[in-house]
């Protein structure tokens, strides 16, 4: 249909190659990633139009109808999908790639032109190539359900703790390794059809293990470490194609995916094997005591009217937003109690631990949602000085991310993670449902400290009392 120059297409793949690295630039930054968003969708485009008219060769009609198919849920999902649900929606397109790349690894397998394209050792470097795709694109599309599930509230947020649950995952590698070989044993006399599915398998059971495992305060490292795997599926594939521009993308993907993987970890002073072998401070994968019982004292409650005198008598606010803040779409209020504050002279910051909500950066992108200014956004290393001199620290729907037994108690199952230390400043306002412990499972002593306020209720309900009232 198309008669193209194999060069044209080369360089219309390395000007996409350009445009991703660009848009990895301009993701790392708040004040550029707009821009970054763009590069990424013009480097698409380019890569999606280059394909079409150079490696296709025929039955347009079904990549046509696949297109509007693909374009129309994409665009149906971008309208309706709230800022609030973005943790979700990127685990459930995680899996789509990891789909894609079962998908594609077993068509290539399939290919009845297979063994008269490869022979002898390039056949075996085909099929491991072909193998490593489908494994690790069935890993990420099962783990990314889970994870989905989790991230929605489908599936519990507690870790799965199955008895001899780490000999069941060395069992299951082995397993794919065993199956491996005899796969590329079998391929080279036109078979293997039988091995591949019994390892695709085995790889689904493994990513839906290895998530169900993880605690539901590692889900920012999931949400990464799957946008890794999704990119290593990716690149594998791209091997599997001899398609240059996806082997360097979806090794882009994997590799920033990795980087991620551990700047979360860091965040949470953890050890990215931890967070795979289960629950959040539990390295055997059990749940985290709650701690609920213990009698700590009394909390100090306050309402709405209160809060906005002690802000409007505030110099330096600090604000600390949570999950909470994002499950009641409160961050609009919170943006206008900013601008009202500001108008009157205080003082206002936004304090963002690096692993608050679902995903990474997510209260980053709830925020810049509601037109929050970037200069007054700052993370947690550049800001846990200050807390001395702030007059009222607000902390929407946050718990393990403020809690002073991460630096205290040496016995916590959060201990040693790196949080925000509002509890050093005046008075901490902490705005919460009800006492419930946060996804750690781990009970919060700055509930009970003596200069700490708790304003129960909806967090979006309270605010916009707060809001009147100021």
């Amino acid at each position: 249909m198309f008669e193209v120059n194999v060069g044209i297409i080369q360089v219309a793949y390395i000007i996409a190659t350009i445009l991703f690295i660009l848009a990895l630039g301009g993701l790392s930054n708040q004040e550029t990633a707009r821009r970054g968003n763009w590069y990424g969708i013009i480097g698409m485009t380019i890569a999606l139009v280059a394909t079409i008219i150079g490696p296709v060769e025929q039955n347009y009609q079904y990549l046509i109808l696949a297109l509007l198919v693909g374009g129309s849920i994409g665009i149906l999902l971008a309208k309706r999908v709230q800022m609030t649900q973005m943790p979700e929606l990127v685990a459930i397109l995680h899996s789509l790639v990891g789909l894609a790349a079962v998908a594609v690894g077993f068509a290539n397998f399939m290919d009845p032109g297979r063994l008269s394209h490869y022979m002898g050792v390039e056949l075996t470097i085909h099929d491991i190539e072909t193998y490593l795709g489908i494994l690790i694109g069935a890993v990420t599309f099962s783990g990314s359900i889970i994870a989905f599930g989790k991230l929605s509230g489908r599936i519990g947020g507690s870790p799965l703790t199955l008895p001899g649950r780490h000999w069941l995952n060395l069992l299951l590698l082995l397993g794919a390794i065993w199956f491996g070989r005899e796969f590329v044993i079998q391929s080279a006399a036109g078979a293997g059809i039988q091995p591949l599915i019994i390892m695709t398998v085995i790889a689904l059971l493994f990513g839906i293990h290895m998530v169900m495992a993880i605690g539901g305060a590692d889900m920012p490292v999931v949400v990464s470490m799957l946008n890794s795997y999704s990119g290593w599926a990716a690149s594998a594939t791209g091997f599997m194609l001899g398609n240059d521009l996806l082997i360097v993308t979806g090794a882009l993907v994997g590799s920033s995916g990795a980087i991620l993987s551990y700047i979360m970890c860091r965040a949470m002073n953890r050890k990215f094997i931890a967070v795979i072998a289960g629950g959040f401070g539990t390295g055997g994968g059990t749940a985290a005591a709650s701690g609920a019982a213990e009698d700590q004292g009394e909390v100090v409650p306050v309402d709405a009217q209160e809060t906005a005198e002690l802000l409007s008598n505030a110099k330096e606010v600090m604000i600390i937003p949570g999950y909470g803040m994002a499950v009641a779409q409160a961050q609009h209020t919170v943006f206008e109690i900013t601008k009202a504050l500001r108008a009157k002279g205080v003082n206002v910051r936004f304090g963002i631990h690096p692993v608050a909500g679902r995903m990474p950066g997510h209260m980053n992108v709830l925020l810049a949602e509601a037109k929050v200014p970037y200069d007054i956004v700052f993370e947690m290393d550049e800001i846990n000085e200050d807390f001395p001199k702030v007059d009222v620290s607000v902390v929407i729907g946050a718990n393990d991310i403020v809690n002073p037994s991460a630096l205290t108690d040496p016995n916590s199952p959060i201990a040693g993670m790196p949080v925000l230390e509002c509890w050093k400043g005046e008075t901490s306002i902490v705005l919460k449902r009800s006492m419930a412990t946060g996804y750690a499972g781990v009970q919060n002593p700055l509930f009970f400290l003596e200069n700490t306020r708790m304003l129960f209720g909806d967090a979006k309900t309270t605010l916009d009392e707060v809001l009147k009232a100021l």
